[in-house]
């Protein structure tokens, strides 16, 4: 006979929330009705299972992860993998456990993944942002299952996001390069489709307009993405666009570092012809040539807060929340004085 909650509830005389109060340790069952309830599980052999949990409470434990477009951000990025593993330690020691979705192939017009968090009975979402995001994130967003979007702005009802502070990461650089006296300044960002790309530039515009410094177009190259190789060719195309500026800020260390291979097999000397900033404080940055200036987001302190705020979420301890965390410039020997 195959054995269920239900099967356990019938032959106890009991309901199969009372069942499921017994197996999740709730306090307020009486020791009689414990005991009775735990020797049919003895007898029958029925081992609790999530599913079960979740029947009766309509809970499964479950936190679903998401790695939003059709251009995602995977485990080989090393900032979301250190952000993944705080939220994953923190979702931990709350009771949950993570559900990876894949998006390679789902749905013949794109990733539904609301339909799969429910098939699932995820209890929230993580949404970490990649580029050109499907159309369904914003259904997921708009829909009562609790979501918190890393680097992706959440607005419905039951979700909330948190990143850092783009525009100030941006003031941050340009402030440091304005001190050490570098003036004709130019970015390395993603592709247009990226927002946190588009703030990282939109601010340093911004802030070389505060600064009363030059904007060119020619030293504002995109890559394809966040990663080394975009990095790499974003820089030789600003050689090809002519003389290159003074300093260059990179949408991420990953750019940053495909930048200074460029630069270096070009024979430009960093920092002493074209100084480099990044963007992350990934450990590789402490091991270039020469070791790279960045500016830090903390990466722990991310993870954890998204893991408290869909907790709360989920609890309906909060409405939607926005959270941005301060970033903090890392000095090496990529920029140094002019």
């Amino acid at each position: 006979m195959s054995v269920n909650i239900k099967t356990v509830a019938k032959l106890a005389g009991v309901s199969v929330s009372t069942v499921s109060k017994i197996i999740n340790n709730y306090s307020e069952i009486s020791e009689e009705t414990r005991q009775k309830v735990l020797d049919i599980m003895a007898e029958t052999g029925y081992i609790p299972s999530n599913s079960a949990k979740t029947l009766a409470t309509k809970k499964s434990n479950l936190i679903g992860v998401i790695f939003a477009g059709k251009l995602n951000i995977d485990f080989t990025h090393p900032f979301f993998v250190e952000v993944l593993n705080a939220f994953k330690k923190q979702m931990g020691i709350l009771g949950y456990d993570l559900l990876f979705f894949s998006n390679e192939k789902f749905h013949p017009v794109g990733e539904d993944y609301l339909a799969r968090c429910r098939h699932f009975q995820v209890d929230g979402c993580i949404v970490i942002s990649g580029q050109e995001l499907e159309s369904t994130i914003q259904e997921l967003d708009q829909s009562p299952i609790p979501c918190i979007g890393v680097d992706l702005r959440m607005t419905g009802k039951n979700s909330g996001y948190i990143m850092s502070d783009n525009e100030k990461i941006s003031t941050k650089v340009i402030e440091h390069f304005y001190l050490q006296g570098y003036r004709d300044i130019g970015f390395i960002g993603s592709t247009t489709h990226s927002e946190i790309s588009s703030l990282r530039e939109q601010g340093l515009i911004k802030s070389l307009q505060d600064w009363g410094l030059p904007v060119n177009p020619d030293w504002f190259v995109h890559g394809e993405d966040f990663y080394e190789e975009s990095g790499y060719r974003a820089m030789k195309q600003m050689m090809k666009n002519g003389p290159l500026p003074r300093a260059v800020f990179a949408g991420s260390d990953l750019l940053a570092i495909g930048a200074i291979r460029a630069l270096h097999e070009s024979d430009i000397r960093v920092p002493e012809d074209v100084a480099i900033i990044g963007c992350d404080n990934i450990d590789a940055a402490k091991y270039t040539t020469p070791p790279l200036t960045t500016v830090k987001q903390d990466k722990e302190k991310i993870g954890k807060l998204a893991a408290l705020m869909l907790y709360d979420l989920i609890s309906n301890q909060m409405n939607m929340s926005s959270v941005f965390v301060e970033p903090e410039l890392v000095i090496r020997k990529s920029c140094g004085a002019k």
